[in-house]
């Protein structure tokens, strides 16, 4: 069985390009996620995974453009896997036409785990939220099973920090930055990359990308400060149309998170995907 939420959207979730951004597809799984949890709790037993679970990791792909509309986007959510300190929920966004054709525009997985917060430490699910879990057990016959992220040892190259100060309004009702925002600081951190070998090899012309795929895995939280945190960020591969970003973010020598995103080269005119220039290739090239 999967639960059915209508997300509605928001004019502020658009980015440059007129697109959903990156960034705001994970806001409307948490929304979609929080309601399943919340809407089929069946005893207060159970309340306490819609309110008391951390996320281990998340897997995103984007599989289409989602444009601004006046009506909900549609996401659907189940459970593919149930551990016993941890449990795995997919997700597909979509919309369906009136013929009955399904777009896809995200498929996505997420690893959580229940958490004590007065404690700060994690704990097993009880046998009920197991029980309240099984409903929504499905197989995985595509794949969607979370995989460790097969990320090269982190580069702490200079031309690829980024400081990262933390808003007050990052922060959510456990006094942790919210899950989210972690896709909003590696969106920023690329960002200045791309910003920084543009402006030292003098290009003109820097060509637009899109989001193909964002792996994410959490191993700290991240507190309200007013000191800065570190994102370090370095190309791991360049491809014929598409290159991959890994980063992290740390305290010091400590690991918050990291990430991996795999961007490709996009031509907005034609709305295809592109080679880039030998100049652009090159500035890549020189933090591989």
């Amino acid at each position: 069985m999967r639960h059915l939420y209508e997300c509605p959207m928001r004019w502020a979730d658009l980015d440059m390009l007129g697109h959903v951004n990156n960034v705001v597809y994970v806001d409307y799984l948490q929304e979609a996620r929080v309601d399943m949890l919340r809407t089929h709790a069946r005893s207060p037993q159970t309340q306490g995974l819609a309110e008391g679970v951390v996320v281990a990791s998340h897997q995103v792909t984007y599989v289409e453009p989602l444009l601004f509309d006046f009506t909900p986007v549609y996401v659907e959510s189940w459970v593919t896997e149930i551990r016993a300190a941890s449990f795995t929920m997919a997700y597909e966004i979509f919309r369906t036409a009136p013929d009955g054709t399904r777009t896809v525009f995200l498929r996505a997985s997420t690893v959580l785990a229940p958490y004590v917060f007065a404690t700060e430490s994690p704990r097993r699910l009880k046998p009920e939220e197991k029980a309240n879990l099984k409903p929504y057990l499905e197989a995985d016959p595509e794949g969607w099973a979370p995989k460790p992220l097969a990320l090269g040892e982190p580069k702490r190259l200079e031309a690829g920090h980024f400081p990262l100060y933390v808003r007050f309004s990052d922060v959510d009702a456990y006094g942790h930055v919210n899950n989210v925002k972690y896709f909003e600081y590696f969106q920023e951190s690329r960002v200045a990359l791309m910003q920084r070998l543009r402006s030292h090899r003098g290009i003109d012309t820097w060509p637009s990308v899109v989001v193909a795929q964002t792996d994410v895995s959490y191993h700290a939280p991240i507190l309200a400060r007013s000191e800065p945190y570190d994102v370090w960020s370095h190309v791991s591969r360049l491809g014929t149309k598409s290159m991959t970003i890994e980063s992290e973010i740390a305290d010091g020598d400590l690991r918050l998170a990291r990430g991996q995103v795999t961007l490709v080269f996009y031509d907005l005119e034609s709305g295809t995907s592109v080679e880039p220039t030998p100049e652009v290739r090159a500035a890549i090239e020189s933090v591989l």
